[in-house]
Order: structure tokens, then C-alpha cells, then sequence
């Protein structure tokens, strides 16, 4: 039992997947900043506020606060605009240059009988 919950904490696809996760965090903390800072006052700039929680419409006794849902699409469009237009089709791209051929593949490692039989080669080159 110790023995597969070692495999499995320190396995590959565990390890892959935490590093896969902070690289997630890193991403989000960038588009984040790019929309807090960029696109949020370049809408600032068009509408004249770039907050509008305080736009509701009162019936009765209660208030729509439509004004924070329309913060809460804004936000969304322009993390998915940054996201589409930062990460996906910049992906796309490089996917279809590799599916050309543009892009090479990464040759595979020789076995490793062979690396050794040249680390053998070559220090016997070397003392000649």
C-alpha cells in the first residue's frame, strides 16, 4: 500500500498536473492584470465608468442590481477575449505549423544500450 501511494504522489502525471496547475495560476494572474489594467479602463474611457454595481432598477421595497451582473459579463467577455485571442489562437497556429511540418518534431532519444556503446567510442577516441 505505501508503496502505491508513493507511485501516485510522486508519480509523473501527478507532478505534471501540480505543475500544470501553477502555470494555470500564473496565467490567470496575468490575464487578470491585463484586464484589470488594460481593458477596464480602456472601457472606463468609452462609457465613462468602468464600475457600474450601482445601476439598479427599484420595484417596491427591492432593488435589481443589474449593474453588478453587468460588471460580472464584462469581466467574463474580456478574460475570454484575452484567453481566445492570447492563448488559443496563438496555439492554433503553432498546432497547425506542426501539423504542416513547419514545426519539426522533437527527435526521440536513442536507446540506451546505443548512448552508451558512443560514451565507450567516444572515451576511447579520446585516449588515443
Amino acid at each position: 500500500m505505501l508503496k502505491e501511494f508513493k507511485e501516485f504522489a510522486f508519480g509523473g502525471s501527478l507532478v505534471e498536473t501540480a505543475a500544470a496547475f501553477v502555470m494555470a495560476l500564473a496565467a490567470a494572474a496575468l490575464i487578470g492584470s491585463l484586464v484589470e489594467h488594460v481593458i477596464t479602463p480602456i472601457i472606463s474611457a468609452i462609457f465613462g465608468q468602468s464600475d457600474f454595481s450601482s445601476l439598479t432598477i427599484d420595484i417596491g421595497d427591492s432593488a435589481i442590481f443589474y449593474g453588478s451582473f453587468l460588471n460580472a459579463l464584462i469581466t467574463f467577455t474580456s478574460i475570454a477575449f484575452a484567453v481566445f485571442f492570447f492563448v488559443i489562437k496563438p496555439y492554433n497556429a503553432y498546432q497547425a505549423k506542426r501539423a504542416s511540418g513547419a514545426v519539426p518534431e522533437p527527435e526521440a532519444p536513442p536507446p540506451e544500450d546505443i548512448q552508451l556503446l558512443r560514451e565507450i567510442r567516444d572515451g576511447l577516441a579520446t585516449r588515443s
